[in-house]
């Protein structure tokens, strides 16, 4: 019986996929575990490896195609004793779906419910220009019930419909009858601030300048996908600032120290170069450790705290942004953390994480000192519950016991999630933060 190929879903999150690249092209004999295309999602290319052996009997979905919804059919395989060309003619009339090797599982019911992804607004159909919260667990039970989202009233934070709500309701709930009225392009100021503003479309846009005078360039899956995050990020996470100043001179003492005694190889080169980011991350992760309320995220009706401290760490690439999680951070050595990132941020720049490098972490580090900025806030990278912005370290006059003196020092910015930690909780995981920065030595014992 022919096998039907599905496009697989990479990561709990994918919903769509570019294809790529076909490895394996019509006529040619597969065997399992070969890997017959290449499958680019909003942050990273994978290999598709096949399961099934046979011949790639017809190929419906051409490399370049953009936007392929997940579990769409994209080849068809011919196995054995069946003729291709017959099975190639037939292609998309039946069969058995096909996986693909490794896939990313998707979430079961008790996993969705604590996600906190920040969800995408979902449109109704009953009221067109209406946007409504809801989960991915709620939209996914109301498609299989028959139940139109716009029905149901959300129980979850600012009135997001998640899934004991689509539970609740009747099967076929259709909302009343609703005004024919579009909702306006931009949200009037003194609208609700629970609700997502609407974004003027392209050609509203487009009509504010002169034809001629500018040049259109089309967004990839990343920037898409980090345009909507932050979005949903800024408009769902309640966040607050906190601001405080680290004197760095004995860091950079001890880095010097450090970097001296690490071994070289027959080549001459170290086995290691800790940079001041290390230290950071190092030092994030043990406050998460010393603060443990803050080592947490926001789960609808509940917190998770986390035993580990997974720490994020923003990496620039061309056209978008990655955020590589350094996985039990607390129990590395500077030099591992060092060693791991320099891996991962050239993976990140080829697009070659996996998104299990890229997913989880409680709190992040994004790193602009190195481009001369003092301060500036950064956006929490959802479901995280807090980012530091790190600012330039420079020279600056600071007084001491009445006298003034030359320091380097570098400004952090904590912006934290206020369903997380209030003011005073967060105070403490930044002063944590500064303990070590200011007191390296005690991140080595």
């Amino acid at each position: 019986m022919p096998v039907d190929i599905l496009m697989p879903a990479l990561s709990p999150t994918m919903e769509k996929g570019n294809l790529a690249k076909w490895v394996k092209q019509e006529g040619e004999e597969v065997k399992s575990g070969d890997v017959i295309a290449e499958i680019e999602t909003d942050k990273a290319t994978m290999e598709v490896e096949a399961v099934d052996e046979g011949i790639l009997a017809k190929i419906l979905v051409p490399e370049g195609t953009q936007d392929v919804p997940v579990n769409q059919l994209i080849a068809v395989l011919a196995t054995e004793g069946e003729d291709v060309k017959d099975v190639a003619a037939t292609a998309g009339q039946g069969g058995s779906a096909a996986p693909v090797a490794a896939p990313a599982a998707s979430p079961s019911p008790a996993a969705e419910t604590t996600s906190v992804v920040a969800p995408a607004p979902v449109v109704s159909a009953a009221a067109p220009g209406t946007r409504i919260f809801a989960s991915p667990l709620a939209r996914r039970l109301a498609k299989e019930k028959g139940i139109d989202l716009a029905a149901i009233s959300g129980s979850g934070p600012r009135g997001r419909i998640v899934a004991r709500d689509v539970n609740a309701a009747q099967p076929g709930a259709r909302p009343a009858a609703a005004s024919a009225a579009p909702a306006p392009a931009i949200a009037a100021k003194d609208a609700p601030k629970t609700a997502l503003a609407t974004a003027p479309g392209v050609e509203q846009v487009k009509a504010l300048y002169e034809e001629g005078t500018y040049e259109e360039v089309q967004l990839d899956g990343m920037r898409k996908t980090i345009a909507r995050r932050l979005v949903e990020s800024e408009q769902v996470t309640p966040t607050f600032f906190l601001t405080v100043d680290c004197t760095l001179d004995g860091l950079l003492a001890l880095r010097e120290q450090v970097n001296g005694k690490a071994p070289k190889d027959q080549d001459g080169k170290a086995a290691y170069r800790v940079s001041v980011n290390d230290f950071i991350i190092k030092a994030l992760a043990l406050a998460l450790q010393q603060v443990p309320a803050c080592n947490a995220v926001w789960a609808e009706d509940r917190i998770l705290r986390m035993k580990h401290s997974d720490v994020g760490v923003a990496v620039a690439i061309d056209g978008g942004l990655y955020a590589p999680v350094v996985k039990k951070a607390e129990q590395k050595t500077l030099s591992a953390i060092s060693n791991e990132m320099k891996d991962m941020a050239k993976r990140a720049r080829n697009k070659k994480l996996k998104p299990e490098e890229y997913s989880g972490g409680t709190s992040s580090v994004s790193n602009l000192g190195m481009m001369g900025i003092r301060n500036f806030t950064a956006i929490i990278n959802a479901p995280q519950s807090s980012i530091f912005a790190i600012g330039a370290s420079e020279e600056r006059v600071v007084v001491r016991g009445g006298e003034m003196k030359v320091a380097t020092q570098m400004t952090v910015t904590m912006t934290c999630d206020h369903r997380v930690m209030d003011g005073a909780l967060g105070a403490e995981l930044l002063a944590a933060f500064k303990g070590y920065i200011e007191n390296p030595m005690s991140m080595l014992v």
